[in-house]
């Protein structure tokens, strides 16, 4: 018996040493105690992304492993799991999200030496759900634009022309349009959280921008600073009538829904008028890493996954005005006719084919 007790301190010695200890203890504690004394420590996340995973955790990963010791959890149970999620029917979204958050939990005990391998990893998550993206043509959004209420004509052509999110539209500030230029620079926007507003920088870093706009998104934004703005020069851009900012849900109920339905375009939402910025850019003939840039997203990756087939169709017109310039060398410059190919000819080095 004492010789079994001095290998295993001498195990969990050489453990200690190595790094690769594991407190029994604290493998032992359940996932909800854990999750409490993790949750202090997430200071990584912008408010409203630490919201979304509270509700994650609190719905989706508590239920099942609330009760369980950290050590109890296997990565077949994880895998069932997330296959029951999706039986329940869970969105793709949802089950990715909730399968991400318990691996985040449990990676942090790994990092404590409370577990020796995270069993959230290696799980087959399913897909993506494939959704076709809503896209307005110019004379689309001219249409919205003259559909919505006076106040809020400026903010349609805002967000179709220069890609600006919802929070980035509700925090723009006077300084913050250069009409001169035709420039906004994007560098705040207004998060809602628990009833609650605030003020605060963008999605991401790359949300930090300068905007180029057409001229005459410039003279409308004029106009409606001119006659909806404050004067002072960190006056809110889009406010209500009485001059508070704008709440997403009250937005779309009294302002977004009436003029999409007004314009005959139902449905469609706000945030597709970012993807019609894509497309409208595109159009103008504009390169992918541009549009990236401009529209503040994490990488020219993610723009292409969005944009692909815009650029696909744009191919098409590039094949047209290379067409046009063949077309334009005249008669004298004959297109080749392409045909089988004529007989070999036999020379000092081998067959050949004719010139």
């Amino acid at each position: 018996m004492t010789g079994s007790r001095g290998k295993y301190r001498t195990r969990v010695e050489g453990d200690v040493l190595s790094g690769a200890y594991i407190d029994p203890a604290g493998a032992r504690e359940t996932v909800a105690a854990f999750v409490t004394e993790w949750r202090r420590s997430v200071v990584d996340l912008r408010p409203t992304t630490l919201a979304r995973l509270d509700a994650t955790v609190r719905h989706q990963v508590l239920p099942t492993f609330g009760h369980l010791p950290l050590s109890g959890i296997s990565n077949a149970d994880v895998r069932a799991w997330a296959a029951g999620l999706r039986a329940d029917g869970l969105s793709v979204s949802t089950t990715r999200k909730a399968v991400f958050a318990l691996r985040r939990i449990l990676a942090a005990a790994v990092a404590d030496r409370r577990l020796p391998s995270n069993p959230a990893h290696e799980v087959p998550l399913p897909g993506d759900e494939a959704r076709e993206q809503r896209f307005l043509t110019a004379e689309e959004v001219a249409d919205l634009a003259d559909a919505a209420v006076p106040r809020f004509r400026a903010f349609v052509l805002l967000a179709a022309y220069g890609g600006l999110r919802f929070g980035e539209m509700a925090a723009l500030r006077r300084r913050s349009i250069d009409l001169l230029r035709a420039r906004v620079k994007v560098s705040e926007t207004l998060v809602e959280l628990n009833g609650s507003m605030a003020f605060g920088p963008t999605k991401t870093q790359n949300g930090q921008r300068t905007v180029p706009l057409p001229r005459r998104v410039a003279a409308e934004l004029a106009e409606h600073l001119e006659r909806y703005c404050a004067r002072d020069v960190d006056a809110l851009a889009f406010t209500t009538v009485r001059g508070a900012p704008l709440r997403r849900a009250a937005f779309g109920r009294d302002v977004w829904r009436p003029a999409v339905e007004a314009a005959g375009l139902d449905p469609l939402t706000c945030h597709q008028l970012r993807h019609t910025f894509v497309s409208l850019w595109v159009a103008a003939g504009v390169d992918l890493g541009t549009i990236s840039k401009r529209a503040g997203h994490s990488s020219a990756a993610f723009t292409e996954d969005r944009c692909r087939h815009l650029y696909e169709d744009a191919d098409d017109k590039i094949a047209d005005r290379l067409d046009a310039l063949l077309e334009a060398l005249g008669p004298s410059h004959p297109a080749p006719v392409v045909g089988p190919p004529g007989p070999a000819v036999v020379g000092p080095r081998g067959p050949r084919q004719p010139r």
